[in-house]
């Protein structure tokens, strides 16, 4: 019999598995999975440079394009394609949820659980010199890595970032803005140009915000970064935050919208496997705690996939994915959410015919593994926002 995994998962975690029956034999691929990366458009000639910097084969993945496998063992920190922004990694199943938005240049696209932020530049890859991309987080650390992440790849330009909460977030994209002369005082500060260097007492009072508080303690979200072509420079913080009616974002809503929720990323081997180092304790601590592992975590994808979808344009498309391998945070909560909303249709993913994935328990959706797909383990499901005339013939 093959051996289980190399790892010696703790009791905890075995129990965790079996309680959502999970195989813990999933977890011997972890050394045998590659490595992705993604290369950036328009440096495709770089390939035979970037193979000698790093002193190995690109193999192109075939059925993702920009995608490139190398072995697990590399390190690709070193190269001076990595520190010069020329490509980035990425796990290729994270690159599928991307590319099933489908994002056409031009669109104004949202990804409410940001950071660190490789996903997000995919999707700013995807814009080219067109649209905006806006990104949500919780932690402002994590959002401090991906202003580095979003500056070093040259893709900050039409970028928002935000320290908010996912689950409540109202900011729509700011050219879709709505804006009557009466949100506009003279008098009011307008943004700048955004700096790194910022007054001592700005400085001051986001060092006590990180002792005290992940989030603003107002409860407004807080914008971290913006780039120059992001519509925010000019603007009043009354025009940024402005509350819109729920009918409105049907029209000035995001035109795609990314939810890669928060979970318990059993289905990622590699994040599993760090553990071994850091000590189990901290998974059972950050992973498998009973308070984030029951309903309170399913809660928090649920409202979250519910905010996703409540900030998206009319006939706009939304995907909702978790690195988690069980039911309960990915068929359950897609089939909750569309059980209540008559407005949300599930699609078929065209492009995923080629993909080395598998159906998910729900028709439609996908679930990526390690055994199927020789990527981290991810669940994808696509969402459609119906027009009213077609959710009414949804609830017939």
């Amino acid at each position: 019999m093959e051996e289980t995994s190399k790892l010696q998962l703790p009791a905890t975690f075995l129990s965790f598995l079996e309680a959502n029956g999970l195989d813990p034999s999933i977890y011997a691929h972890g050394n045998s999975i590659p490595r992705y990366v993604r290369l950036k458009p328009g440096f495709e000639d770089a390939f035979e440079e970037i193979e000698s910097q790093i002193n190995c084969k690109l193999d192109k993945v075939n059925w993702l394009p920009g995608f490139y496998s190398i072995p697990p063992h590399v390190h690709i920190a070193r190269s001076k394609a990595y520190q010069q922004g020329t490509m980035y990694g990425i796990d290729a199943a994270s690159g599928a949820a991307v590319s099933a938005l489908a994002i056409s240049p031009g669109d104004h696209v949202l990804d409410l659980c940001a950071a660190p932020g490789a996903k997000l530049c995919m999707m700013l890859d995807l814009l080219g010199d067109k649209g905006t991309a806006t990104g949500v987080d919780v932690a402002r650390h994590r959002l401090a890595a991906c202003t580095t992440m979003l500056l070093k790849y040259g893709l900050a330009e039409r970028t928002r970032l935000f320290l908010a909460d996912g689950t409540t977030f109202s900011v729509p994209p700011t050219t879709n803005l709505p804006c009557s002369d009466s949100c506009v005082d003279d008098h009011e500060d307008t943004f700048k140009q955004w700096t790194s260097r910022r007054p001592y007492k700005e400085r001051k009072q986001e060092a006590k915000a990180r002792k005290t508080s992940v989030l603003p303690q107002n409860g407004q979200p807080e914008i971290i970064f913006y780039g120059q072509g992001s519509g925010v420079i000019g603007l009043t913080k009354k025009q940024l935050y402005r509350s819109l009616d729920q009918d409105d974002y049907a029209y000035c809503g995001y035109d795609k919208v990314l939810v890669d929720a928060e979970c318990t990323h059993d289905g990622s081997i590699k994040h599993i496997q760090k553990f071994e180092q850091w000590g189990w304790t901290t998974l059972e601590r950050r992973v498998l705690d009973a308070e984030r592992t029951d309903r309170n975590l399913s809660a928090l994808q649920l409202n979250l996939l519910r905010n996703g979808f409540r900030l998206l344009k009319e006939a706009g498309t939304l995907v909702y994915s978790t690195c988690s391998l069980t039911h309960a945070q990915n068929e359950d909560v897609v089939d909750q959410f569309l059980a209540e909303n008559s407005s949300a249709e599930l699609e078929e993913i065209e492009m995923a015919k080629d993909w080395p994935c598998r159906s998910g328990r729900t028709p439609k959706t996908l679930r990526f593994d390690p055994s199927t797909s020789a990527t981290s383990g991810l669940f994808v499901a696509k969402i459609r926002k119906l027009p009213p005339n077609e959710a009414k013939k949804n609830v017939l």
